[in-house]
């Protein structure tokens, strides 16, 4: 939902678009994005026998971030059996950890399975949203002017969809090729080339050893090390696809497993001393494949594991063993036009900057335009921090949900677990507001607030807060606006059965 303003003022109002089945009425429910949050609230939908809604696409496919993201190398660091819906099991895949092509089809079939098309609308990009209270409906803008009505509101977006570029000083002024691991050109051929690499999180550690194999010379520019354990790949045999298929419990089995496997490292969370353990492996993983003394000092975290996002990869620290591949950790003073220049006074030259410095997360609604109730702007609501219950619902902005919301991120665990459990809690929702006839639902401001305060209660002397390390999780004041504090189940308990007393259900006389 961010982008340009709506447009302004209300004397030339824009077409508004309506269910064919109902002309001049809204759409039951407004769903941004075909993501796995977005779908999965359409099959949600579906199989609760709502089908007057529709999903806005801004892309002219489906997919979301495994669209986005196309850069060599890109796959999932969750297991292929766990990050999959719980409801419709892939017997196919290929490999256990996926790529991203073979995750982008797996979105696609789900689409075809369960008839999703025809509720999508492509090439729709959604720049604002605004609550009206004389209808008690959100009126959804696109960037073609058109006003896309519903009853409810259900973005998902997610949380990693705006590319973090930094401000470096003389970016401007540099006459090379510039792209984000997000938006990758693909037209530009690496081949020979000088390339700087900024950025050494999650996506930079995939696409690096591919394309150090093509590039001329290679420098990664890094600010902190990530801390990486070896990644467990292999192909899926033949004979696990045919027992997957055959039997069923057989996946159930290692997908219960890998859940569980993952779900260990939620207690050192709290407790990093019980991550000593993956610490230590990830210390042999290093000093395996990185001899040089120098350099595995420069790769070395000092801060605790779990701060940030632990990494999988076994081919990152090689391709940084190769001669034509430089670290290099004295910090960016400024860009020219054919060069990077470092604090020690060294100028690199490059052909190309690729940026593999992650999303806006705590900061992605800045610029939103989402207006709730009696005018009540996001920005308004969130002067302190970004805050919803269960990542969910905000108070001020009736028939609004969020899908991976702020405080419903994970470190550890598949998002498609939570992505399911918050799809089951806004089903409760609907479902309770249609039994009392009521035409908007909100949290009551004293349940978020109280869900807020256990959250950073929670979060006090957890990994993220104080592990010496600045990540996504964290706002500028240090506040932890995006992390789940606790174990996935727990996240499930909360979000299995709605409190009525939670919520505020009102008419549009009221």
């Amino acid at each position: 939902m961010t982008g340009p303003a709506a447009p302004a003022g209300r004397a030339e109002r824009p077409a508004v678009v309506t269910p064919a089945a109902g002309p001049g009425g809204p759409y039951k429910v407004v769903v941004i994005g075909t993501g796995f949050s977005g779908l999965g609230m359409a099959i949600g939908l579906k199989r609760s026998g709502v089908h007057d809604f529709v999903i806005l696409e801004k892309a002219d496919e489906v997919g979301g971030t495994w669209r986005e993201n196309t850069y060599p190398g890109c796959a999932c660091d969750i297991m292929s059996l766990l990050y999959s819906y719980s409801f419709e099991p892939n017997t196919g895949w290929s490999r256990m950890f996926p790529k991203q092509r073979e995750l982008l089809q797996y979105i696609k079939d789900i689409v075809d399975k369960y008839d999703l098309a025809q509720h999508i609308r492509f090439n729709t990009e959604v720049t604002g949203s605004e609550y009206d209270d004389a209808t008690d409906t959100w009126q959804v803008f696109t960037a073609g002017g058109e006003v896309v009505r519903g009853r409810a509101l259900v973005s998902g977006m997610g949380p990693l969809h705006r590319p973090s570029i930094p401000d470096l000083p003389g970016l401007a002024s540099f006459e090379g090729t510039t792209f984000h691991s997000a938006e990758w050109d693909h037209s530009y051929d690496l081949t020979g080339r000088r390339v700087a690499v900024i950025g050494t999180g999650a996506s930079a550690i995939q696409f690096v050893p591919q394309i150090a194999k093509r590039t001329g010379h290679l420098t990664v520019f890094q600010r902190t090390p990530p801390w990486i354990i070896p990644k467990p790949d292999r192909p899926v045999t033949g004979l696990e696809r045919t027992l997957f298929r055959r039997v069923p419990i057989v996946q159930r089995g290692y997908r219960n497993g890998v859940y569980l496997m993952q779900e260990s490292f939620v207690l050192g969370f709290k407790n990093p001393r019980l991550l000593k353990a993956a610490s230590s492996l990830a210390r042999l993983h290093l000093a395996r494949q990185v001899p040089d003394r120098d350099l595995r000092r420069k790769l070395t975290p000092d801060y605790t594991m779990g701060c940030k996002r632990t990494l999988v990869s076994s081919d990152y620290y090689p391709a940084l063993m190769r001669p034509d591949v430089e670290l290099t950790t004295e910090g960016i003073a400024e860009v020219r036009a054919r060069s990077i220049v470092t604090r020690d006074g060294r100028e690199h030259e490059v052909d190309a900057i690729i940026f593999g410095t992650g999303f806006h997360v705590t900061d992605a609604f800045e610029d939103a335009r989402i207006v709730g109730r009696h005018g009540l702007k996001i920005q308004d609501a969130w002067k302190d921090g970004i805050q919803a219950h269960l990542g969910v619902t905000v108070a001020g902005f009736p028939n609004l949900f969020l899908l991976l919301g702020p405080n419903s991120g994970l470190g550890h665990n598949s998002m498609i677990f939570i992505i399911e459990a918050q799809v089951r809690y806004v089903l409760q929702c609907l479902a309770m507001l249609d039994g009392a006839g009521g035409s908007r639902i909100s949290v009551r401001p004293s349940v978020q607030d109280k869900f807020n305060t256990w959250v950073q209660r929670k979060s006090e002397g957890a990994v993220w807060v104080a592990g010496g390390c600045d990540s996504w999780y964290l706002d500028r004041n240090g506040v932890n606006r995006a992390a789940w504090p606790a174990s996935t189940v727990s996240f499930w308990l909360r979000t299995r059965r709605l409190d009525p007393r939670d919520f505020q259900i009102e008419t549009a006389s009221s």
